[in-house]
């Protein structure tokens, strides 16, 4: 249960939940922003990591409804590529509407559902390590397994995140998005969102957006949010 300090923070509008404002956040470190819960927690993780030359480090936080919405449409119109399962290139020409946004939404969110608006959600690699091999970071699954350069901040992850609050919602592929390692959420204040989600608010966005797609989106909207940003696949 969250105590009297952090009960106030938890919660956050329909605007917030949506990548619309920015209100609920608080500045990490650089370009990074997080919920105020879920900075203290990160902070606390990384300094027991670093305990064990484990440099937990994040990579990605939040993002805006308009990022992603931009993300979204280059996607779509074949400008950054869509991947499959395996990592393969698909061709988007010779892909229908309804194959379009299954192949985005395995690896990139449906903007106002994604969960990195939240402040809860951020991607974490092992800075020190990476830099250490001179890898050329490109944040996929095999650099998170079989002594990548970030497999023992996986492994650490796995034994340790859950006593700092945090869990891996895409620990494996379900049906819904790609199998994503470096994918933290805090989950008390995630929970919390999750609960007070309106689809009706995501519907009335996404009408009155620029987004391509729209029209088949709109059609399985609550299909999408339950398969994709709860994960529970198919």
């Amino acid at each position: 249960m969250p105590n009297d300090k952090n009960s106030e923070y938890l919660n956050v509008s329909s605007s917030q939940i949506m990548g619309l404002t920015e209100q609920h956040l608080t500045p990490l470190i650089g370009p990074h922003k997080l919920h105020r819960i879920t900075i203290d927690a990160f902070l606390s993780m990384q300094k027991a990591a670093a305990s064990e030359n484990i440099d937990i480090q994040v990579c990605s936080s939040f993002r805006s409804f308009d990022r992603q919405l931009s993300i979204w449409n280059k996607k779509w119109r074949g400008e950054l590529p869509l991947l499959s399962l395996n990592g393969e290139v698909l061709d988007t020409a010779n892909l229908s509407d309804e194959q379009k946004i299954h192949a985005i939404m395995l690896w990139s969110a449906l903007p106002g559902a994604s969960r990195h608006h939240w402040g809860t959600d951020f991607d974490v690699y092992d800075r020190a390590e990476v830099t250490r091999r001179k890898h050329q970071f490109e944040l996929v699954p095999a650099e998170y397994e079989n002594g990548g350069p970030c497999a023992e901040l996986s492994n650490w992850i796995s034994d340790n995140a859950a006593t700092f609050g945090f869990y891996l919602p895409y620990s494996k592929y379900t049906g819904g998005v790609a199998r994503e390692p470096w994918h933290l959420s805090h989950k008390m204040v995630a929970n919390k969102i999750i609960s007070d989600f309106d689809l009706d608010s995501l519907l009335i966005l996404l009408k009155k957006s620029e987004i391509l797609g729209k029209e088949q989106i709109l059609k399985q909207l609550p299909d999408l949010v339950e398969r994709y940003t709860y994960n529970k696949g198919l």
